[in-house]
């Protein structure tokens, strides 16, 4: 899926082994808490054997609350999707994991793309067992990505830099709904996501 910043739009939000539902960082001051749903691909696909895999995620934010009437009630997040910048094609790297069906560690980089314009650059990590999934964040100055097929003339790499958030952190529970005759089988390569996220400043 192809997504399209301005350099200066920036993150929220991640994804683990699979499904998640999170929940925002406690005593939050300010941030937002929104709504999560998308889907996850990985590769190879979990199943019942330990193994290393990457996995990507596209989804969108809704309905966020905040207590900063400014804050936007949308967005579009994404982890190792090819997504567009300053009008160049660039790859976001995807997120790493190991593990199994009934347990997992993740690690990556998410971008949230808000509705007014403003970005949010996550990193993230990911404990899943059972199905249930920690999930932890800290919005990150920037990240920067290779550009797809740079013409002569053209970068070959962009940044792209949070604009919104900088310096929050982002906590939420995943819920991985895997198929357990995929996770028996060939592996589960597709999920879908729903839940909740939050990311905020903690007292």
């Amino acid at each position: 899926m192809l997504r399209k910043l301005n350099s200066s739009a920036t993150v929220v939000v991640a994804v683990a082994g699979l499904l998640l539902v999170a929940a925002p960082p406690a005593a939050a001051q300010s941030g937002a808490f929104c709504q999560l749903s998308g889907t996850a691909n990985i590769t190879p696909g979990l199943s019942t054997t330990d193994g290393n895999f990457t996995f990507t995620f596209g989804g969108t934010l809704s309905g966020c609350a905040s207590n900063d009437t400014s804050a936007p009630a949308q967005g579009a997040v994404s982890v190792g999707e090819t997504i567009v910048v300053n009008g160049l094609t660039a790859q976001e790297p995807p997120a790493t994991g190991s593990g199994s069906c009934a347990s997992s560690n993740g690690a990556g980089t998410a971008i949230t793309s808000w509705a007014d314009g403003t970005t949010t650059v996550l990193s993230f990590t990911t404990q899943a067992a059972t199905g249930a999934v920690n999930l932890q964040g800290n919005v990150v100055p920037s990240v920067t990505l290779p550009v797809v097929n740079p013409q002569p003339g053209q970068p070959t790499t962009v940044t792209v830099t949070t604009t919104r958030y900088a310096g929050d952190q982002a906590q939420g529970v995943v819920a991985f709904q895997a198929d357990p005759q995929q996770c028996a089988g060939a592996g589960v390569t597709s999920a879908a996501v729903s839940g909740s996220v939050g990311v905020g400043k903690a007292q």
